[in-house]
């Protein structure tokens, strides 16, 4: 067993125990939980010459569960489920609640979403929402341009 110092004082060396005081274990950026410990869903963003495509991981889940809007530029998805259950037996009653919200939001790049043509649908606890690119906005082959 080897020695390392750490903050002035002399500390045994074990295999993965340096990864204990090198790693954020609360670095909230790199999980899907918020500062109140609620689960985010997963985001996937890919952009092709025809559209931006997001993919939202939301297993159990039902459609009307969400609702998603785009003001200006800023696209928002956002859930609220709330469930309740009551059970009765002779001598006493159970009831119990949850409630799951979440909300995330993104930038559109300005003047390249052609607003009238967002869709979305709900498959298999995957939110596909679709943002195609105006006409102008799209990439177009290259062309030659010839010497004179």
């Amino acid at each position: 067993m080897t020695l390392m110092k750490r903050n002035g004082s002399m500390l045994p060396a074990f295999p993965g125990f340096d990864d204990l005081f090198t790693r954020e274990l609360f670095n909230w950026g790199n999980t899907n939980f918020s500062s109140t410990s609620t689960t985010i869903p997963s985001v996937n963003i890919k952009e092709s010459d025809e559209s931006f495509e997001v993919e939202v991981a939301a297993p159990g889940m039902e459609k009307q569960d969400f609702n998603i809007t785009l003001d200006g530029t800023l696209l928002t998805i956002s859930s609220v489920r709330q469930n309740s259950s009551q059970s009765k037996q002779d001598n006493y009653t159970r009831r119990e609640f949850s409630y799951q919200s979440f909300q995330r939001s993104f930038e559109l790049p300005k003047q390249v979403v052609d607003e009238d043509n967002i869709n979305a649908h709900y498959e298999n606890g995957l939110l596909h929402i679709t943002i195609p690119k105006r006409e102008e906005a799209k990439r177009k082959a290259p062309r030659l341009i010839e010497i004179a």
